[in-house]
């Protein structure tokens, strides 16, 4: 009986009009990047609908490590197609492309120059002049400051990094670099992904080692987010060691807007990413987000073009596992939100911007009730002394 599954070797010796490739991974983890040519069919999309399924071509499908695409292929195969399963998924691509003294098998690599290149012309606009000024705007930098960017080894912490030396360059405000990893137990593979790109972008990284993976492991009720609160402590206490005032971490435009959602209809809160935040357990630290203001669309896009490939989430608890979110959520519910924006955009192309804009537009005399500094004060405490007017857009308002 014939293999259904295929080694690195054997795919890049099919013809290309031979072979139709298959990304088997949910939208997050494509996000993360695919191997060039392939298409995006998720698995439970795959196999649902299968109309569209050339019978004349080979389907090599992959998934993050191989074993997801195996079961796929062998149920194409049940269905009479010539299914097979890239060995090793998507990591084992990285791993082979890392191995390769030249990677023109897929594309020629980028300079380092070439990146920041990008970023000064092709990006400006999109990238550096956003992150500037989310920088002027939440006042994220004083002369003297020491900066701990924290590199966790994907594409957004990465692209603030270059950000951060392309503002250095600029000499508007006088501050220090140290660009941090923390390596919590990766495998030898992404621990090496993250060193070969940190060389290609010319970041150099601070590595420092933590067991936190480990600890984690045994966890059975929320091992996400305690790995999200070990990892700031960690990252919180190093950056201190090392003399630096602030963390920065790479959340995005997109970030805050989902977690406005998520906080409202899965916390029953109002609430947002905050673009700085004082340190109440890191006495004179600071977390700053400089990618505030930064689409992640344009980051793909960056990513793309520089024909670039960044660690996803690589922890033990699952194989489509994309990341270990700060605020320790479901991966899986912020998809749900991403689809949800995207839908309402169809019929409002204004809406991401609206989900931003409401928490920076808050009128607390609309309020039943708001919490400041921990303490929860209700509508009812002013009421009778300090009478509001009904607004004009009342619904119980009879216009006359």
């Amino acid at each position: 009986m014939e293999s259904i599954e295929l080694s690195f070797e054997t795919f890049k010796s099919l013809p290309k009009e031979d072979y139709l490739l298959i990304d088997i991974r949910d939208t997050a983890s494509v996000s993360y990047g695919m191997i060039p040519s392939a298409i995006s069919i998720p698995r439970e999309h795959l196999l649902s609908d299968t109309s569209n399924l050339p019978v004349d071509k080979k389907l090599i499908l992959y998934c993050t490590k191989g074993s997801y695409s195996l079961e796929a292929a062998r149920n194409l195969t049940d269905m009479g197609f010539m299914a097979y399963s890239l060995a090793g998924g998507y990591q084992g691509f990285l791993m082979k492309q890392m191995s390769l003294e030249s990677s023109s098998d897929f594309y020629a690599e980028k300079t380092t120059a070439e990146i920041e290149l990008s970023i000064r012309k092709k990006f400006h606009k999109e990238l550096f002049s956003r992150f500037a000024k989310a920088v002027k705007n939440y006042q994220l930098l004083q002369d003297g400051d020491r900066v701990a960017v924290c590199i966790s080894g994907g594409k957004d912490s990465m692209l603030m990094a270059k950000l951060f030396q392309e503002l250095k360059k600029h000499k508007k405000t006088d501050f220090d670099l140290t660009f941090l990893v923390m390596d919590p137990g990766y495998s030898p593979l992404n621990r090496s992904l993250i060193e070969k790109n940190a060389k290609q972008l010319g970041i150099p990284v601070t590595i420092f080692e933590s067991d936190i993976f480990d600890a984690v492991y045994p966890i059975e009720k929320s091992p996400c987010y305690l790995c999200a609160r070990m990892r700031r402590g960690h990252l919180y206490h190093k950056a201190q060691e090392l003399g630096c005032n602030k963390i920065a971490l790479g959340h995005h435009y997109d970030d805050v807007i989902e977690t406005i959602l998520m906080g409202m209809l899965y916390g029953g809160q109002l609430q947002t990413m905050m673009p700085k935040l004082h340190s109440t357990n890191f006495a004179g630290m600071e977390l700053i987000r400089p990618m505030y203001l930064i689409r992640e669309a344009d980051i793909l896009h960056w990513r793309d073009y520089n024909h670039l490939h960044f660690l996803q989430c690589a922890c033990r608890f699952t194989d489509t596992c994309t990341t270990c979110r700060a605020d320790g959520s479901s991966d899986s519910k912020r998809i749900e939100i991403k689809h949800m924006i995207a839908e309402m955009k169809k019929t409002n192309p204004f809406v991401e911007a609206n989900i931003f804009k409401s928490v920076e537009n808050v009128n607390l005399d609309t309020l039943i009730a708001h919490k400041k500094n921990g303490i929860r004060h209700s509508f009812l405490e002013e009421y009778d002394t300090h009478p509001l007017p009904v607004p004009s857009h009342d619904p119980d308002i009879q216009q006359g």
